[in-house]
């Protein structure tokens, strides 16, 4: 019986994704859910919610649990599903776009880089150390599945300071065809389309992609981005990846991650002396507190549909947890990308870097696939925020502040924006503000 411990269940919808999934594959027998979040209302909405699954989808196999007590959610684990927000919408998140804001720094998502991608990594990551001690006392052996952000920050933390055997997971490969064909009109070729990623989380790179025949598609789809950027092609529903076509056509290569989260991984298109390319990129500045206002606001009415709907279903996701689980239990051989430590799997990357590159899965877990050289213009780019990735998890386990206003130097677009004395202002103010939610930092 694989026990599956998710860390955050409060998540509701993300729990509903990932442990739905696991309860939709029959392949999975003799399933042991234990649920654990610091939020009791929350953690029984999600336990409440899996039932209804559970008895819908007549799996008599399936026991569901919500734990108070993390060690006893985490006891004799086989994997370990990781989604927790440290701090939340409020008050972190707020801080984490209004005290930059007051140094003329804006940003879009601000969880993946960037001074809020920093400081949220510095928040979670002394969570995840109380995670792996217990998780080293009562299952060792259990497997990690991150999928919180900072990805690469917070995997590659885990991977290099402790024992627990990790993988990070993010869905922005599987969407990253679907969503690039369906905007430009080629979605008749999604199903038959051959491709390869690599790169780092959020921004690996397609460096491939071909029709069923062989053919290189490239030609084509660098055609039609270039024709709705000079706005010679309105019918394309584009106008929200203005950024990944920029990138594409001088970089030469589509960036798996969207427009609104690569727009603040760069110095170009978010920049207090140049206001006209929000409007030419198209980028939502304070995107994501938008989108946790609208979640908080119309959580109300979801609740009552996901909650205390007795006929509620499920579909399986795009999420690769439920198959990773399916590959090792069945031993059904399974491609993922995961993030894991490079170790020259993509050789003109850093070896201490957290990478996405292709795995195999079967019952004798995750096999990262070598890659060799990216394109140097790419490993160029991903070098910029690997920097910063790097020295955030060095401050981490420092906790000086001085790694931390380097970090913070090294990011593309706070560097291009403020100065160094600004910048260390402004470190100082998150330093403030988030005092109750990290250690202290010398």
């Amino acid at each position: 019986m694989p026990k599956i411990t998710f860390m955050g269940a409060g998540s509701t919808i993300f729990a509903k994704n990932v442990l739905g999934d696991c309860m939709m594959t029959p392949e999975i027998k003799d399933l042991d859910i234990a649920l654990y979040d610091i939020d009791p209302v929350r953690l029984e909405d999600s336990r409440m919610m899996l039932e209804n699954i559970k008895k819908n989808t007549g799996r008599t196999d399936v026991t569901i649990n919500a734990f108070k007590d993390r060690k006893e959610a985490l006891r004799d684990a086989k994997y370990v599903v990781n989604a927790i927000q440290v701090g939340g919408y409020e008050p972190c998140t707020v801080t984490d776009f209004e005290i930059p804001k007051k140094y003329g720094l804006r940003q879009t998502i601000a969880d993946t880089l960037g001074i809020g991608g920093i400081f949220r990594a510095l928040r979670t990551i002394p969570i995840l150390e109380d995670f792996a001690r217990d998780m080293e006392e009562v299952c060792p052996k259990a497997l990690f599945l991150n999928y919180a952000n900072p990805m690469a920050m917070l995997t590659g933390y885990v991977q290099r300071y402790t024992k627990i055997n990790t993988v990070g997971l993010c869905h922005s490969v599987q969407v990253c065809i679907p969503q690039l064909f369906e905007s430009i009109d080629m979605k008749e070729l999604i199903d038959e389309t051959m491709y390869d990623i690599a790169g780092i989380n959020h921004q690996a790179w397609l460096l491939r992609v071909e029709d069923g025949k062989g053919n290189d598609l490239y030609p084509e789809i660098k055609r039609r981005c270039a024709a709705f950027l000079k706005g010679e092609a309105p019918q394309y529903k584009s106008d929200w990846d203005r950024v990944r076509y920029e990138l594409m056509l001088n970089f030469g290569y589509y960036i798996t991650e969207s427009s609104e989260h690569n727009a603040e991984y760069t110095p170009w298109f978010i920049k207090k002396d140049h206001p006209e390319l929000i409007d030419r990129f198209n980028i939502p500045l304070d995107e994501y507190p938008r989108r946790c206002i609208n979640q908080i606001n119309e959580w109300k009415e979801m609740r009552e549909k996901l909650v205390n709907d007795k006929d509620l279903t499920h579909n399986r996701s795009r999420e690769y947890a439920s198959h990773i689980i399916e590959s090792i239990e069945n031993d059904h051989p399974y491609r993922i990308h995961g993030n894991v430590q490079n170790n020259g799997l993509i050789s003109n990357l850093p070896h201490n870097a957290c990478v996405e590159v292709p795995c195999l899965v079967d019952r004798a877990g995750i096999h990262p696939c070598y890659v060799g050289d990216l394109p140097e213009q790419c490993a160029a780019i991903n070098r910029t925020n690997i920097n910063v990735q790097l020295m955030t998890i060095q401050a981490a386990h420092t906790h000086k502040k001085e790694d931390v206003y380097r970090a913070a130097m090294l990011d593309p677009h706070t560097g291009s924006e403020l100065t160094i004395d600004e910048i260390k202002a402004m470190c100082d103010d998150l330093f403030e503000a988030h005092k109750d939610w990290m250690p202290e930092y010398k």
